[in-house]
């Protein structure tokens, strides 16, 4: 990656900005469903305004050097009970990780989940977990993350 990229963290006046990148990634996985989009964004935008505002929620961007966004990812700290391994208070679950299309394949998401990895060990919070796209899957695992035994339920699907 070449230094024409800065990051910085988001501030409470770039909700609008997380609530695209957000709508832009389910797009770019090949999501039509424009309803389920819509009804999304109009939860999401609340949601993630009061959860910055709690510090349970905390973002970063790359930005060109004429400070545009071109790419962004989020950092949820979940309330979790102690564990023998681990008796932090909060995990932590890195989402919305999103790169406009001009500017993939410049290790911006790498860069991007990496600033989340450093935040959450400096900040004592010890797990970190992800869904990963087939396109992101590489780039995780090149960050040290690996597949769990996790299973889900989904009532209505």
């Amino acid at each position: 990656m070449t230094t024409e990229f800065t990051i910085r963290e988001a501030t409470n006046a770039d909700v609008e900005q997380i609530v695209t990148h957000r709508r832009l990634m389910f797009e770019n996985m090949g999501n039509e469903n424009v309803a389920g989009l819509d009804r999304m964004v109009a939860a999401f935008g609340p949601w993630v305004a009061d959860h910055l505002n709690s510090g349970l929620y905390k973002s970063w961007f790359a930005c060109t050097t004429n400070g545009i966004v071109v790419a962004g990812t989020d950092v949820w700290l979940q309330d979790w009970p102690a564990g023998a391994y681990d008796t932090s208070p909060y995990r932590a679950y890195i989402l919305n990780v999103y790169t406009s299309p001009d500017y993939r394949r410049k290790g911006l998401a790498r860069l991007l989940v990496q600033t989340c990895m450093d935040w959450c060990y400096a900040n004592g919070i010890r797990i970190v977990t992800l869904h990963a796209s087939d396109e992101g899957r590489k780039v995780y695992e090149g960050l040290g993350f690996t597949p769990t035994n996790e299973m889900r339920t989904w009532q209505g699907r």
